[in-house]
Formats: C-alpha cells, structure tokens, sequence
C-alpha cells in the first residue's frame, strides 16, 4: 500500500493565502491518511476512558459504602483492560510499516517510519482580535485576513504530503511560530488558547498555553515526514538510495535539533530518552542505505570485495544492536512498540550473518595464488579480525589450505546460526509476522548459507570444529545527523502591518495612539527624529507648539495625517512632514511604558484529559510555589495511575510519567490490584 499523492486543486498562481497549500495532502485517501485517521479515533476513545477512570476514582475516594467502593473497583478494572487495549491497537499501527514502502519494494528488508503527532484545531480569531485591541490599541476586525491565513496555514500542517513541499510547509509553520508568540504571547497575561497534542506512541493528550509544545510537536512532525519520505524511497535505484540516505539523516538532525531546543517537553514521544533512541534509529536506517547501495551493482568476487562487504555488513548489525539495546532499557521499553525492538533484533541477526558469510566466500573460494599481492592480502585479512582464536596469524591463514578452509566453515555455520536466530526472533512478533516479504528474505539467505556449507561439508568436520572469530566493523561512509536548511526557513510576518516586531510586540507596553498637532514656526518643527522604524522623536524644544501639544521626548510616530508610518524611516518621515503648510497637521504618536512586575504566568500544561485540571485554577498563584524548599516532590506513578485525581492543589502541570524504578509496574504488564493515587510535579516547557 502507498501513499499516492493526489492534486488538492490548488494552483500555484492561487495568490499569497494559499502559497503554503502546495505542501498540504488534505483530501488525499492513501493509506498513509487513513492510518491517521485512524490514529485519531484511537486517542479519543483512550481520552474517554481516562475520563472515566478519573471518574471512577474521585468516586472511590468520596464513598464511605463497601459495596458501592467493590462496584466502583470492578469498573475501574475495566478501565484499565480497556486502556490496554486501546493501546494495543495504538501499538499496531505504529507497527504498520508496509504502509510508508515503496510499492515496488519487494527485495529489501521494510524499513520503520514515525507516525505524525495529532493535534486538535486552534481558533486564534477572537483572542487574536481582542489581544491586537487591547494591547495594540487598533481594531481587531482590520487583521481578520492575517488571521485567517495562520489558521488556514496550521489546518495545512495537519496533513502534510509526503513530500519536500509536505516539509516545506512545516517548516514555514515553524518560522511563523516566533513571530506569533512575540506578537501575541505576553509574558503577563494568558492568551486563552489551547495547544493540545497527542503522544504518538500512547496516545495521551498533552495541552498547553505557551507555543513551546507547539513548536516541539512541529519539529517532530517534520522527523516524522522525512522518515516517511526515506521509507517511500526506491531503493533498487541509486538515486532512490540517495534521497533515503538524505531523508533519515534528516530526520536525525531534525529530531536531535528537538531534544537541544526543548529539553523538558511534558509528552512522552519527545522525552530526551525517546528522542535519543529514535536518532539512533534514523542513523541506523540510513546506515543500512549506505550498505545497499554499496552492494547495488553487485559485489565482486574477489578477496578485497568480499571482505569489505563483511564489514560494512559488521557496521550495519552493530548499529542496530546499540539501537536494539537502547530500546530495551527503561524507561524506553514501556512505550516503544514491540516490533521496532523486534524489528532491530532481527536486523541485527540478518546483517552480522551476511558479515560472516562475505568472510566464508573470500576464504573459501580464493586461494592465496602466486601472482597475488602476499602482503596486502595479510594487512586486509588482519583488519576483519580482532583477535584470531588458538594462536593463529592472519599469513597462517593465507598461505595454510587446512587453516583456511577450516575458519572459513566457522564462519558459513555462524552465518546460519544467526540466519536461524533472526528467523526465531521473526516469528515472535505477530505484526512482524505480516511482512511476508521479510520473511522470504531471511529465508533466502539462510538457504543461501545452507548451500555453501553444503558445498563444503566433509564427515570428519565435526573433529576440527572452531568457533568463527568476531568481525571488526568498518565502513567508508559513515551515516550521520544532518540538520535540515527548511529549519531556518525566511517567511514574512503575517502580522507586519502592526509594525516592527522589535517595538510592536506583547512585551512592550505603552499608551494609547495620541493626537498631535504640529504647527511648524520658520520651517521648524521643534523636535528632531532618529532611530529605525518607527522614528523616535527627540531633541524636543519644551516651548514649542508640538510639547505644548502633548508631544513628549522619546515618542514613537506612527502615523502623519492619514499615513500609516510604522515602517517609515526619518527620511520618509520627514518628506511627509516638510510639505506642512501653516495650517499645520495631526501626527499619531505612542509612548512606552514601564512594565510593573506582575504576577509570573504559569504554563498550564494538561494532560490525559482530566476535568478538574483542564480549568485555569492550574494557573493560580499558590503558597506553594513561593517556598519550593517545602516543596515535597515524589515519585512518578506508571501508567495505570495517570488518571489518579492530583492532591496537589498547587501542581501547575501534570505530564506523563517515566517509570517508576521502585517497581510500579507499566501499563502494557498485568497488574494484580489496581494502583494507589500519586502525584507528581514536572516542568512545563521553557
């Protein structure tokens, strides 16, 4: 199954509201959508049942009657098998690999791509327009365009295609980002909008207030898209090899670019734990790309050929076995999806076999003849290993028959055990399972190994049997992060109308526009301008008409007659202001004020869905907070207890919980009794 793009009917000569709709897939039915919308129901089915689980518990506290506590507890208990379920099938669509391949790709090993974060809609209009008349003093009604487009722009982000454009317009999201918050986002007071996000591997909701979240979940979704991207590629190319090599080091970039910027995201999927087992992932995929498309046109069968495909094969299986031991270690092994670790296991096998049997081939099939180079052969041959069992010498090998033949048989029957085990760990996972064509690649070359040891299977071999050596691994083109250009994308601001964003912006404060009347006396107006725009008046003469007026030292001018001249320079200004005849005219002008230090803002982050902590009494300012040494702070709960009511009246954000090292048990284990409440403090984004 593909994603087979289809036209969304929007021409590239459509105008400037519509430039980002290229990169946007929004009616498209693929697979990759409907896996999505899939993705989508899921979280809300597992936000109702949280909701009942809360219910349930505030019930179970406040009731004193047994039996209504035993009706209470059973229904609990279906809460939590519910959940379970539902995460189940969460965890299988994360697994639904055979979505994102090439149609064609028959003959390589499927390779995993991130599902993108799911998110509700926003609607800025009526905070935006209330914000840009109390603070900006202008009315909200003149920018319902600009305010339409960043709507229309985000709606897009939802349902990227699978393409650079897709990326693009992301990323133009991303770029606006800043601008909006330096617009709109005071420092002293909330805006009243709700980002909310959704994890992608538990499917937990994650609200907050600030665009911290916003922009982490962005980013994301951008790592998302160009590990899509590299899955789609073809890969029986060169230039298919090329743009998956690219698109997962992308990814990598893009998602170690994530966990720098923002480094306390309250969602799991974008903890720094996860992040750093995805980035080896994304390096490990592209790695396993290099080594394809150095075996493309075939290997050659000679002794140099053969050993350096035994260690790039050696790279590839190291790789994914750090990748592998990374995803089983706590607290990444609750939530990443069974098959990714099943997944790199069997990778892990499948590559160091092929390693070992590239080794069997430039052992047994070439012999050390005398026109060969004696001493490179023996430099090559001692780089494979790191240490040679019984004594032996890389030139014993060479110029022995018996010592080589016989390592080269270590190696064939290491290459199929780890066939066999690769097959073993195959059929361990069900949705592993489904990958047919997987399967028949790893059996292919364990029949392959069986061949050759066949070829040279003698009925005395058991009398001599060694154990192969280890194969260093080496590779001539290493894989790594690359941070994508698209992350420092230009755009302009929606809003520039309001004016410069270094003056004009929700940290400044200052008075409403005044009215001026300036009367000049011999050509002179009393004052002097300078600065970038907006001018600033200065030099003021305290005895001239303008100060008599109301003008002060240090005023901005934002308009002159009916000329809007926020982005006027003093040049500009004063060619308006020159031509003033005796009658004089009316300039606008606004003052800076001081900003009284007001009670901090909290991030009201939200999660799992939770009435009582969806309201702002997560944003008042508590006791509590003003003395953070009394301030106990106490284990993080597992799963099962995410919906648990807070006892902390003062917590200002309720995240997802890492696990528990005293041995809480995690939500995908059975749990014998349902668990005790707990409460836990994290911090919110910067």
């Amino acid at each position: 199954m593909t994603d087979a793009l289809l036209p969304n009917g929007v021409k590239d000569g459509g105008g400037e509201r519509n430039y980002f709709e290229k990169g946007c897939n929004r009616f498209a039915q693929t697979g990759r959508s409907k896996l999505q919308n899939q993705r989508a129901g899921l979280n809300q089915q597992i936000i109702k049942q949280m909701r009942l689980r809360a219910g349930a518990e505030n019930l179970l506290k406040a009731s004193a009657n047994n039996k209504v506590k035993e009706m209470v507890l059973l229904e609990l208990s279906y809460c939590n098998a519910n959940l379970q379920l539902l995460m189940g099938e969460l965890e299988g669509l994360n697994s639904s690999v055979e979505v994102y391949q090439n149609a064609q790709e028959t003959a390589n090993i499927p390779l995993i791509a991130l599902g993108l974060k799911e998110t509700k809609e926003v609607d800025f209009s009526a905070p935006f327009k209330d914000f840009i008349m109390e603070h900006y003093n202008e009315e909200g009604r003149r920018y319902e365009e600009e305010i339409a487009d960043l709507m229309d722009l985000r709606q897009s982000c939802r349902t990227p295609s699978r393409t650079e454009e897709g990326v693009e317009l992301l990323a133009k999201y991303f770029a606006h980002l800043p601008l909006v918050e330096s617009r709109f986002f005071s420092p002293s007071r909330p805006t009243g909008i709700f980002f909310t996000w959704y994890d992608s591997f538990t499917g937990v909701p994650v609200c907050q207030q600030n665009l911290s979240l916003e922009k982490a979940s962005i980013l994301f979704n951008m790592a998302a898209l160009y590990s899509q991207i590299g899955t789609r590629s073809n890969r029986q190319a060169s230039d298919g090899l090329d743009e998956a090599i690219s698109s997962f080091q992308k990814a990598a970039g893009t998602l170690h670019h994530l966990k720098e910027t923002f480094t306390h995201t309250p969602s799991y999927d974008m903890s720094p734990a996860m992040l750093s087992m995805l980035i080896r992932m994304m390096i490990a995929q592209a790695q396993e790309c290099i080594f394809e498309k150095t075996a493309l046109p075939g290997v050659r069968n000679n002794f140099y050929a053969l050993l350096k495909m035994a260690q790039e094969a050696a790279k590839v299986s190291e790789i994914y076995d750090n990748v592998h031991q990374y995803m089983i270690q706590t607290p990444v092994k609750d939530n990443v999806p069974f098959f990714w670790s099943t997944m790199a296991q069997v990778k892990t096998n499948h590559y160091r076999a092929v390693a070992h049997y590239f080794v069997s081939l430039a052992l047994l099939d070439h012999q050390l003849g005398a026109q060969d180079d004696e001493d490179q052969q023996e430099k090559v041959l001692s780089q494979v290993y790191d240490h040679i069992p019984d004594g032996r010498t890389p030139l014993d090998i060479l110029k022995k028959r018996e010592e080589r033949e016989q390592i080269g048989k270590a190696h064939i029957r290491r290459a199929i055990l780890c066939h066999e085990e690769a097959l073993r760990v195959y059929s361990l996972c069900l949705h592993l399972k489904k990958l047919e064509a997987l399967k028949d690649i790893l059996k292919a070359s364990l029949q392959r190994s069986v061949e050759k040891s066949s070829a040279h299977e003698e009925e005395e071999d058991f009398t001599d049997y060694m154990e192969a050596p280890d194969i260093i691994s080496k590779t001539e083109i290493k894989a790594e992060m690359e941070i994508p250009a698209t992350i420092k994308v230009k755009v302009i601001d929606f809003f520039q109308r309001l004016g410069p964003l270094s003056v004009f912006s929700a940290k400044q404060q200052w008075t409403a526009p005044r009215t001026v009347h300036i009367c000049p006396e011999d050509r002179d107006l009393g004052f002097t301008l300078r600065g970038e725009p907006p001018v600033q008046v200065v030099s003021l003469d305290p005895l001239c008409q303008a100060a008599e007026d109301g003008l002060k030292e240090g005023d901005y001018i934002v308009a002159v007659g009916d000329t809007d001249c926020k982005w006027m320079g003093v040049g500009d200004v004063m060619r308006l202001l020159k031509d003033v005849g005796e009658e004089g005219i009316d300039i606008q002008v606004v003052s800076t004020m001081d900003s009284n230090s007001a009670m901090p803002t909290k991030s009201a982050t939200f999660c799992g869905n939770i009435p009582k902590t969806y309201s702002m009494i997560c944003l008042a300012y508590d006791d509590a907070d003003k003395h953070p040494k009394t301030h106990k702070v106490n284990k993080k709960s597992s799963f099962l207890s995410w919906g648990i009511k807070n006892k902390l009246k003062s917590t200002s954000t309720l995240s997802l919980p890492t696990a528990d090292q005293s041995g809480a048990l995690p939500w995908n284990k059975p749990c014998p009794s349902f668990p005790r409440s707990s409460s836990h403090n994290t911090d919110s984004l910067p």
